[in-house]
C-alpha cells in the first residue's frame, strides 16, 4: 500500500527458520513475500540468516554451528535502510523467542529502536497472548505503535467476533482488523508513514 502511494519501502526479516533450498540457496516463504511486496530482489539482504529447520532461531542456528548475536542482526537490519523509505522489519516467533542463549527478539527490537506493531490473531486465547506481549514490550521499554488483529480463520464464535473490541476496551491500541480472506483495505486506514516516524 505504501508503494502504491509512492512511498519507498525496504524490508528485512533478519532470521527465518523453516526455509527451503532454492537454486542453491535457502529461502523462506516469508522472505519471498516480503521481497515481492517491497520490490526488493536481493533475498540475502532481506533475510541474511535463513535456516532449514523449523525451530526457534537459537536452535536452528546451533544446528549449523552459528551463534546469532543481536549486534550483528542489528547491523544487517540497518544495512537495509534507504533514505526516504520506510523500513519494515518482521520478527520471528514473538518477543521472547530466543535468538541466542541470552538474547531474544525483544533485545533486537530494543537495539533497533523502531516502533513495534504487534500482529495478533483473533481466535480464542488472543487476549491473554496479546496482553502478555504488550506487558513484555512495556517492561523492556519498547515503543508499541499498536496492534493489528488478523483473522487467520473464518469467524467461528464469540471470541473471534469480540476480541478486537475487547482489546480496545482494555486499552490496547488496535490499529486495524484484517478480515479473513478479505482484502487488507483495513490497513489502508492507518497512517503507516506517520507511525514509522516519517
Amino acid at each position: 500500500m505504501l508503494r502504491q502511494k509512492g512511498r519507498g519501502v525496504r524490508v528485512c526479516k533478519p532470521v527465518a527458520t523453516g526455509a527451503i533450498a532454492s537454486h542453491g540457496h535457502l529461502v523462506s516463504e516469508d522472505t519471498l513475500l516480503l521481497a515481492e511486496a517491497a520490490g526488493q530482489a536481493d533475498l540475502a539482504a532481506v533475510t541474511p540468516w535463513p535456516f532449514l529447520e523449523p525451530a526457534a532461531p537459537s536452535v536452528a542456528a546451533q544446528l549449523h554451528g552459528v551463534t546469532l548475536k543481536v549486534a550483528q542482526l542489528a547491523i544487517a537490519v540497518r544495512g537495509c535502510v534507504s533514505p526516504g523509505s520506510v523500513l519494515l522489519v518482521e520478527g520471528i516467533g514473538g518477543l521472547l523467542c530466543p535468538l541466542s542463549d541470552r538474547e531474544t527478539v525483544a533485545d533486537l527490537v530494543k537495539s533497533l529502536g523502531l516502533p513495534l506493531v504487534v500482529v495478533a490473531r483473533s481466535a480464542l486465547g488472543t487476549l491473554n497472548h496479546t496482553l502478555l506481549t504488550l506487558e513484555v514490550a512495556r517492561g523492556r521499554g519498547l515503543v508499541v505503535a499498536g496492534v493489528v488483529v488478523s483473522e487467520t480463520t473464518p469467524v467461528q464464535g464469540v471470541a473471534e467476533e469480540n476480541n478486537a473490541h475487547e482489546m480496545g476496551r482494555l486499552g490496547v491500541p488496535v490499529l486495524a482488523v484484517m478480515p479473513y480472506g478479505g482484502e487488507p483495505s483495513a490497513l489502508d486506514q492507518v497512517d503507516w508513514w506517520q507511525l514509522a516516524g516519517n
